[in-house]
């Protein structure tokens, strides 16, 4: 097990997080979602610890706690005073191999999914063309599937897979220990072999994936749904992170996101609403992590009595101008100042602070690469900040993503 320690002494206070290099990429054909199902069910309890009472023992004890479930991770966190670190890193390590679960804990929290897939998809005309385009951009990669799951595929996964899934993946040696807060690593090192030191390894299988084969032409999504009531217009590029595909670009890719359409004083911004006001809203945003590659999104909503594809040549003439004539120099220091200011306030939050490090151990990347970031985007130049644009928006490697009412032309 990894351990990563974080001291920060200003307060009497530990975020504690066990990150497992296991995520929504890694299922099992035919068994989508199962990563998040697991998340969920790792509450239900241990011989020790009653079903349900996980969370109520943390509470009971001043802190917070939650999961989250990625591509490429599942994590589990809970905030509590120092003095409570000891007994939610047990709490952790107890379920880490000591989860019981019953037929019945499978049925009835499958069901929790369910809704909340209805909830936050199936209801969601905006949600759906999302989860559309990330299965067109991904014709083979897992990255095409949502985390949480295809319903019918849900609907199948039982206590059997649920027991397989935990049982290969779940162990010391497949996890990653953050801590950050009012500790001294020595103590840290100390309760981790305390605690997970005894547990058994098990013999996790390398994460090897379906690889995206070239994309050689673009791809378009039209959704059209009765619910709709305002129009959307968005495009996703496949694009290399800093541990897949064209690694050199990832770091110039993030200024390049930030000049492009990271705010009121990018470019999409100020052309698009601001000078043509043809949309309320437009920009970009790109993630620079992740196991293998990610994606560019652009993305701009229709004034009032505006067309989709008025909206969209304009789009695309923004962008032709951005890749042709590039940024001034003022902007690019701005957009760096920017994203260094950024650096320095996720660092200095004590929940930001480890979810930066195990985001990125996850995926690929090692503490150094984390903490050599702010090197890394001073050193980055206009040349190749242009360089890393025009390599990926590229649109034989696009989906371009419609959203509209069902009997309009997208107004």
């Amino acid at each position: 097990m990894q351990v990563v320690v974080i001291e920060d002494h200003r307060a009497p206070v530990v975020a504690h997080m066990v990150w497992y290099k296991v995520g929504a990429a890694d299922e099992p054909a035919g068994k989508s979602g199962i990563a998040h199902f697991l998340e969920h069910l790792m509450f239900k309890g241990t011989p020790t610890v009653a079903s349900g009472q996980f969370s109520k023992i943390v509470a009971r004890n001043g802190g917070r706690d939650n999961a989250f479930t990625s591509y490429d991770y599942t994590g589990y966190f809970q905030n509590v005073a120092k003095d409570k670190l000891d007994l939610v890193m047990g709490m952790e390590a107890d379920r880490m191999v000591n989860l019981v679960l019953t037929v019945e804990d499978v049925k009835t929290e499958r069901d929790v999914v369910l809704e909340e897939r209805r909830s936050r998809t199936d209801n969601s005309p905006a949600a759906q063309l999302r989860e559309a385009m990330s299965a067109a951009q991904y014709m083979a990669h897992p990255y095409g599937i949502p985390v949480i799951g295809w319903k019918h595929e849900i609907e199948a996964l039982n206590h059997a897979d649920a027991l397989a899934f935990y049982k290969r993946y779940y162990a010391p040696n497949n996890a990653i220990l953050v801590v950050a807060g009012d500790v001294d690593a020595e103590v840290v090192i100390a309760l981790a072999e305390k605690h997970f030191g005894p547990l058994a390894r098990t013999g996790t299988p390398p994460r090897s994936r379906p690889q995206e084969p070239p994309q050689l032409a673009a791809r378009r999504v039209i959704f059209k749904d009765a619910r709709v009531s305002q129009a959307d217009w968005r495009r996703g590029y496949l694009a290399p992170t800093r541990s897949a595909g064209e690694v050199k670009h990832a770091v110039p890719l993030s200024l390049f996101a930030d000049l492009l359409g990271g705010g009121t004083t990018s470019l999409l911004y100020r052309e698009l609403v601001v000078k043509q006001k043809l949309a309320a809203n437009a920009g970009a945003y790109y993630s620079s992590t992740g196991l293998d590659q990610g994606r560019f999104m652009l993305y701009a909503t229709p004034s009032p009595g505006v067309s989709l594809a008025k909206l969209e040549m304009a789009m695309e003439q923004a962008l032709a101008a951005a890749l042709k004539d590039g940024f001034t120099a003022k902007a690019l220091e701005r957009s760096r100042t920017g994203l260094l200011a950024a650096a320095v306030y996720a660092r200095d939050n004590l929940f930001t602070s480890p979810r930066i490090f195990g985001d990125a151990l996850t995926s690929g990347l090692s503490v150094a690469q984390v903490e050599a970031w702010p090197d890394d985007v001073r050193g980055v130049s206009m040349e190749q900040v242009m360089a890393a644009g025009r390599a990926v928006l590229d649109m034989r490697h696009s989906v371009t993503g419609l959203l509209m009412p069902e009997d309009g032309e997208g107004k």
